[in-house]
C-alpha cells in the first residue's frame, strides 16, 4: 500500500451517472485484477474507494457512478489535477482455479474489475463469457470493450431495455467451469444461489479506511468476521455467509 499523488489524465462521462477517468503515476502496487483504490477528495474526512478497471505502465483507469456529493465533486474535476490516491488495497482476484471457461458476471459499476481480469484470463489462453446486468439501456457501458477482447457477451436489463429482460442469473451461458463476480448484494446473492460451479465474489461494501485498522466493513465469514477491504473485497464462494 502506498499512498500515492496522480495526475488526472481524462475524467468524462460514459453512461448514465457514470463517468471514467484516467490517472497517471506509480502504479506498481497494483499486483492483481479486483484491488482498489481510496482517493482522497478537498473537503471530505473519508475517501473514496474504487475499483481498478485497468492499467498501464504508468496510468490507472477508474470507472465509478456519481452517488453522493463526493463522486459528484470527482467527476467535476479537470485533466492536470492532482489526487492523493492509495493504491495496491485488496485482495483481488485468484486467477488458478478458473477452469477453461469461466464466466465473469458483472452488476452495474461492479463491472469494472472483471475487464482487467478478462484481460489476465485471456492471457492464460481462458475461453470467456461476460454477463454485464444494468437497470437501463442507458446504463450500459463496457460490452464493446468486452467483446473486442474477444470475449462472449451477454447483457442484461431489468426493464428488458436491451439484452435479456431481467436478472443477469437470467443471462448466464449454459457451460461454463467457473465464475467470476462483483456488484450489488442482491445481485451476488442470487448468482450464489443460482451458480452451478465454485466462483469467487468481490463485495461492494461502504469503508472508512479502506486498509483495515478501522474494522468498519466487517463480514461474517464461515472462517470468522473478515474485513472487507483487508481481507476481501475478494471471497471464495464457500466462505461466504449471506445474512437475512
Amino acid at each position: 500500500m502506498k499512498d500515492i499523488v496522480f495526475s488526472i489524465e481524462n475524467n468524462y462521462k460514459l453512461a448514465k451517472d457514470v463517468y471514467k477517468m484516467t490517472l497517471k503515476g506509480d502504479v506498481s502496487e497494483i499486483k492483481k485484477p479486483g484491488q482498489f483504490v481510496n482517493i482522497a477528495l478537498p473537503g471530505f474526512y473519508l475517501r473514496r474507494p474504487i475499483s481498478v478497471c485497468d492499467k498501464t505502465e504508468n496510468s490507472l483507469t477508474l470507472i465509478y457512478k456519481t452517488v453522493g456529493r463526493g463522486t459528484q465533486l470527482l467527476s467535476s474535476l479537470s485533466p492536470g489535477e492532482k489526487l492523493s490516491v492509495l493504491t495496491g488495497l485488496g485482495n483481488g482476484y485468484d486467477l488458478s482455479p478458473s477452469g477453461e471457461r469461466p464466466v465473469l458476471v458483472g452488476g452495474g459499476v461492479g463491472t469494472p474489475p472483471l475487464y482487467l481480469l478478462a484481460k489476465e484470463l485471456i492471457k492464460n489462453n481462458k475461453k470467456i463469457s461476460v454477463v454485464l446486468g444494468f437497470n437501463t439501456a442507458d446504463e450500459v457501458f463496457y460490452e464493446e470493450e468486452f467483446r473486442a477482447l474477444g470475449c462472449e457477451v451477454s447483457v442484461s436489463t431489468l426493464d428488458g431495455s436491451k439484452g435479456v429482460k431481467g436478472y443477469v442469473t437470467n443471462a448466464l451461458p449454459d457451460n461454463y467451469t467457473y465464475f467470476y463476480a462483483c456488484g450489488p448484494e442482491p445481485m451476488l446473492k442470487a448468482l450464489y444461489n443460482a451458480a452451478k460451479t465454485d466462483g469467487q465474489i468481490s463485495f461492494e461494501e461502504r469503508m472508512g479506511c479502506g486498509f483495515g485498522a478501522c474494522v468498519g466493513c466487517t463480514k461474517k465469514t464461515k472462517n470468522g468476521y473478515k474485513r472487507v477491504c483487508k481481507d476481501g473485497p475478494v471471497f471464495f464462494k464457500e466462505e461466504i455467509l449471506w445474512e437475512n
